[in-house]
């Protein structure tokens, strides 16, 4: 079963928590076991899974990303958002995540985030349930 929702970013680069996104979209499609994929068809965006009980993880994790990848670094691409292309390709488009018993089957920190590192805009995030 897919199922789509939309996530509006605010700022160039942001992490935002869609677990109850998705976990609610999992309840709907009834599936009990089996597995969630989480995609992002966007080419300057990511998903990833960490820790989402102190948020200041966000804030060093695009920190990071920024002294490793700056945006004004000597880039081939011209269109201005190259470093955002080598985040999203570094971070990934796509996660997988367990499902028990009708639940994401996430450890006790753990959230998902859409990565944005080109807002903003609004994109799109893709779920595919896999189970019974």
């Amino acid at each position: 079963m897919k199922r789509e929702f939309g996530v509006q970013t605010k700022d160039l680069a942001e992490l935002i928590d869609i677990t109850a996104e998705v976990q609610e979209h999992l309840k709907a499609s009834k599936i009990k076991d089996g597995i969630c994929v989480i995609y992002i068809p966007h080419t300057t965006a990511s998903v990833c899974i960490n820790e989402n009980a102190d948020p200041s993880v966000k804030s060093d994790i695009n920190d990071t990303l920024d002294k490793l990848i700056p945006r004004d670094g000597s880039y081939s691409h011209s269109e201005g958002n190259a470093d955002a292309h080598v985040k999203a390709s570094i971070i990934g488009s796509s996660r997988v995540v367990l499902i028990e018993s009708g639940k994401l089957l996430l450890g006790t920190w753990q959230g998902i985030y859409f990565c944005e590192f080109d807002g903003p805009r609004k994109r799109k995030v893709v779920l595919k349930f896999l189970g019974s």
